[in-house]
């Protein structure tokens, strides 16, 4: 992941930051993920500022990064498995007996191109 598109994260410069300024860090942090914010569309942003916000409130709430860790973790993982989660969204898509319109495809098949001399 990169803080910017322009640049490459380079993360033994953030951990050598992180330790002699972790303030500086903090900055940091909190422009690469404005800037990834940003570059979102514009109707996703506000959706991606709360779930910012609710990482924030974790974080403050744990007393220790590795708790942090722990407690985002957890986050994620009821985004996937809770009732209204990833997967109970997906499985309730693809049951027939949903309502849910299921949609079929036909794959058409492209020949290759010749290559050229």
């Amino acid at each position: 992941m990169c803080a910017s598109r322009s640049k490459p994260f380079d993360f033994d410069a953030w951990m050598t930051l992180a330790q002699s300024d972790p303030d500086a860090v903090d900055e940091m942090r909190e422009d690469a993920i404005e800037e990834v914010i940003a570059r979102a569309q514009p109707d996703m942003q506000p959706r991606l500022r709360a779930l910012q916000w609710r990482i924030d409130m974790e974080r403050a709430r744990a007393g220790t990064p590795l708790s942090a860790c722990v407690r985002l973790s957890n986050m994620m993982w009821k985004l996937v498995y809770d009732k209204h989660g990833l997967v109970s969204t997906i499985r309730e898509l693809t049951n027939p007996e949903s309502g849910y319109p299921l949609h079929s495809a036909d794959i058409v098949a492209f020949g290759r191109h010749k290559q050229m001399p």
